[in-house]
């Protein structure tokens, strides 16, 4: 993988208003482009969980067809990850 974690959450960050984006590795080295990100924004107020992970593959649009294989993914408000 050419691009590392920290670019991923910036890019998603950069690209959803107000988010903060933890990206990790959940199945070890030997699987470098199978992630795990979480990410939380106010903009999810509203709308659907497909919608919510919709919008974060959009921010990555570039790296998922590239770089990263799979994606596990989970969307909050602020409210619902605070709860």
């Amino acid at each position: 993988m050419n691009i590392t974690i920290a670019d991923i959450e910036a890019k998603i960050e950069a690209e959803i208003p107000d988010a903060e984006a933890t990206v990790t590795q959940p199945r070890g080295p030997h699987d470098e482009d199978h992630l795990a990100a979480t990410v939380v924004s106010p903009a999810f107020e509203g709308e659907t969980l497909v919608a919510q992970h919709q919008r974060v593959y959009d921010a990555l649009d570039e790296y998922m067809t590239t770089e990263i294989h799979a994606l596990e993914l989970k969307t909050y408000t602020p409210e619902e990850y605070n709860e």
